[in-house]
């Protein structure tokens, strides 16, 4: 015999003393001091996201740590660039992530 599910919407609205997943994510990380540690990881494996996919192809490593970000790029022409534009890339991560992550750029 078949059970089925009826929804009840009474019962599936949010309760007062109930908290997001996303907010008890954010709640935890800034507990044990781990929203830096987050956002670093967070623009390394996002790189291509950020970057596009031009600049994260002939990227080799990307690393921040101490608010510099360090990026070993293969295409001397790209690097060349890219050290002119390091403001706009400063700028442009430090918006997307929100927080101001990344303070200087270094081409290795």
């Amino acid at each position: 015999m078949a059970q089925y599910y009826k929804f009840d919407k009474e019962r599936s609205s949010r309760k007062p003393g109930v908290t997001p997943l996303k907010e008890a994510i954010e709640q935890m990380l800034s507990a044990y001091k781990l929203n830096t540690s987050f956002n670093e990881t967070y623009l390394t494996a996002h790189w291509d996201k950020i970057m596009g996919h031009t600049i994260a192809s002939r990227t080799t490593k990307v690393y921040v740590k101490d608010r510099t970000l360090f990026l070993q790029i293969e295409s001397a022409p790209l690097r060349d660039e890219l050290v002119r534009a390091k403001h706009k890339i400063i700028e442009l991560i430090n918006r997307e992530m929100k927080t101001n992550l990344v303070d200087e750029v270094v081409f290795i």
